[in-house]
């Protein structure tokens, strides 16, 4: 199959490069559009008793939120100077009332809660036209100009949810900007000392950029059927330009290589697709299989991190198997052009990786032994984890909307708790629903912690229940107080649903606990499958499933120790929220599965073939490090330098996501395929290669094998643990 896909792209070249060419102009012209049609938040799980009360309240009585606050500071000036109030009103009322439906004051409300404790400071409250949130926020973007303007002697700062979500969009398109200026010449001057040209260098650029554009297309063509998030885009970046610089790095070696045996183009190609192809191949679907596993999830972000994720993977795939082939048959041996420096010769039998394996397969024991435990060790704080929401605090310290936030929090009385609504839901409408909400109202004054409890409206038969605490949406304790809640029986003939921040959260770590064990049996189900097809064995996939939990439990653990305790706070530019992103664990372990199964493949599609051809596992293995160590090593610290770009991102659950990933990919690069895997597969020795014997007959016909043949003096067998018997 590869072979075929390798005489196919050299024999037509031009076309598959023309039509990559049409490619590149729509990705151009339409994809690099996809911001513009993407949808903000998402990390609410729907169809919930959270959902469900606000969607109740919302339809029959009014918004729940608060779309827009406009905090105004006097100065020397107190909210009781005339001068204040008219300054405050005149300019609310230049806004356009087709725009803003609704305003609130201290001055129409009498509440004092809209007045600061100092007496200086006040802020209204907009809620604006639109049905959805979208809406809404294409609505903030019209009276952005002039509700930021601050009227004579005052200062304005806006915030409120909208006004969250629009900064997070352009802190976003910011972050990719930067993080893409940050990595990019740093990694074309690290594969030019891989490759030691330019030509070389420049060509998994290539595939990385046609990996985005292509992501791009793909994820605008689903925006127009389905909700995508925004955060989509961070994850396109990240994983489409990560591995499509692996896998040309990959595939460009082989090429070069196999010139460097003194084959002509066309089968210097097709020994490439045949062998670093159909691993690329084998690679993509392992990675996409892992990242896709989030759509199982009902929440719109993770969804959307599967669309743009297992996109990017695709498009990086196909890139490296068609366009970077044929640009390869056209260069030829130009591919070695425009050297910078020549390259230092290594021994090809017997260099310092194949050392470094001899030396750990002498004392295999030695090295699980000390190494499991080390990262299980640091895989401990993770016990300990706490999962929340998203708030203010995601956006980086200084941003406009988070300082709006923090001093309501600060210096408003009241204003720095929380609301959590109960839609109470009679079955036939009361004469007074005030009389016949008042026990339960006073079985909510009951409940501690609960500072005051009042009725929000009434319509249609629905009545608004508001519950106020002095914690905030995201305090740990707050969820306590929805608990005590939920457990008080409405009145007879009602029907209570609990909804707000908090009860949001616990709704979605619900949702996330229920559908977890789903995501993971699918992803440990299907990669053994793929595994087993590529390398006809039983325990190589087990064994890789072992060794993906050390790495991942030990990368786990130092994200609680950094962004739930706060260590390198200072360092990395973030507040601790005291907890981790309830999203980032999942999003983590599916596309760190995806990655540490990318480099296990590699490396043993080498070793797989250095064993079919001698049957020596221990040479094998020394031999199969000493032809990819240094490969992916460099692939590896390429995927670091991309990923860690990331991490300067202003958005801290983006932060979590690049920090997370450079841990991993690090620990699996070094500790895991360079000392693990060779101590492990040297104490299994020829159990590596164990299936039962029906699959082992299976494989050995129709299994993915470098070689479609036993090697010489061996034949086809299915009582021996690798299939193959000496003759």
């Amino acid at each position: 199959m590869f072979e075929t896909l390798g005489h196919f792209t050299y024999r037509h070249r031009r076309l598959v490069l023309a039509l990559t060419g049409v490619f590149v102009a729509l990705g151009l012209a339409w994809g690099t559009g996809v911001f513009g049609s993407l949808a903000n938040g998402g990390f609410d799980a729907p169809d919930t008793e959270a959902a469900h009360a606000v969607a109740t309240i919302e339809q029959n009585i009014g918004r729940t939120g608060t779309d827009v606050i406009v905090l105004y500071d006097g100065g020397a000036k107190t909210v009781a100077d005339p001068a204040f109030r008219q300054s405050v009103e005149s300019h609310l009322s230049g806004l356009p009332a087709a725009d803003v439906t609704g305003t609130k004051t201290y001055w129409n409300t009498k509440s004092p809660v809209f007045v600061s404790k100092d007496q200086h400071s006040t802020y209204a409250v907009l809620t604006l036209a639109g049905a959805d949130q979208e809406a809404r926020l294409a609505t903030f973007h019209r009276i952005a100009e002039k509700v930021g303007t601050a009227p004579p002697g005052l200062d304005a700062k806006v915030g409120g949810e909208i006004a969250v979500f629009d900064e997070v969009n352009t802190q976003t398109e910011h972050d990719i900007v930067r993080a893409e200026t940050i990595s990019t010449p740093i990694v074309l001057v690290l594969l030019v000392v891989v490759f030691g040209g330019l030509v070389a260098a420049s060509l998994p650029l290539f595939v990385g950029a046609l990996a985005i554009l292509g992501a791009f297309v793909l994820l605008r063509g689903l925006s127009a059927v389905t909700d995508v998030s925004i955060f989509s885009i961070n994850i396109v970046t990240m994983i489409g330009l990560g591995l499509a610089i692996d896998y040309a790095l990959f595939i460009i070696t082989r090429f070069r290589e196999e010139l460097a045996k003194g084959n002509d183009v066309e089968t210097a190609l097709t020994a490439t697709m045949a062998t670093a192809g159909r691993t690329v191949a084998f690679s993509g679907v392992t990675v996409g299989v892992a990242i896709s596993s989030l759509v199982l999830f009902p929440v719109m972000f993770l969804r959307s991190m599967a669309y743009g994720g297992a996109a990017a993977v695709v498009v990086a795939m196909i890139a490296a198997l068609t366009a970077l082939p044929a640009l390869l048959a056209v260069l030829g041996h130009r591919v070695n052009n425009l050297r910078i420096f020549k390259q230092r010769r290594t021994a090809t039998e017997h260099g310092a990786w194949y050392r470094l394996a001899h030396n750990v397969m002498r004392r295999p024991v030695r090295y699980v032994v000390v190494l499991v435990p080390v990262l299980l060790v640091l895989g401990i704080p993770f016990l300990s984890a706490q999962l929340g929401g998203v708030d203010h605090r995601a956006l980086p310290s200084g941003a406009t909307s988070r300082t709006v936030t923090e001093t309501l929090q600060r210096d408003f009385a009241g204003a720095g708790g929380s609301d959590i609504f109960v839609a109470v839901r009679f079955s036939s409408p009361p004469a007074d629903p005030a009389a016949s909400l008042s026990p339960y109202l006073e079985s909510l004054r009951q409940i501690g912690e609960v500072d005051n409890v009042r009725i929000g409206g009434y319509q249609n038969g629905v009545a608004s229940v508001v519950v106020h605490t002095h914690y905030t949406g995201q305090e740990l304790p707050a969820r306590a107080v929805v608990h005590s809640i939920r457990a008080v029986a409405p009145p007879g003939g009602t029907q209570a649903e609990v909804g707000g921040e908090t009860a949001a959260v616990i709704d979605l770590l619900h949702v996330l606990r229920e559908r977890a064990p789903y995501m993971a049996g699918f992803i440990v189900l299907v990669t053994f499958v793929l595994l087993f097809v590529a390398f006809g064995s039983f325990v190589l996939p087990a064994k890789a499933l072992v060794m993906n939990v050390l790495s991942l439990s030990a990368a786990f653990g130092a994200m609680v120790w950094i962004f739930q305790e706060g260590h390198l706070s200072g360092v990395l530019g973030f507040t601790s929220a005291g907890f981790l992103d309830a999203t980032n664990p999942v999003l983590l372990f599916a596309v760190l599965f995806g990655l540490s199964m990318d480099y296990e493949v590699f490396l043993l599609s080498r070793i797989r073939e250095e064993y079919d051809r001698t049957r020596d596992n221990t040479h094998a293995v020394a031999l199969g490090l000493q032809r990819t160590g240094g490969i992916i090593t460099s692939a590896a610290l390429l995927l670091i330098i991309v990923v860690a770009a990331f991490s300067t991102s202003g958005i801290v659950f983006v932060k979590m996501i690049g920090v997370g990933l450079v841990i991993a990919i690090a620990l699996d690069a070094t500790i895991v395929r360079a000392l693990l895997v060779p101590a492990t597969m040297r104490l299994l020795g020829r159990v590596n290669w164990w299936a039962p014997k029906p699959l082992v007959q299976w494989w050995s016909r129709y299994g993915f094998r470098e070689t479609s043949e036993a090697p010489q003096g061996w034949s086809l067998s299915n009582s021996q643990p690798d299939g193959l018997v000496r003759r």
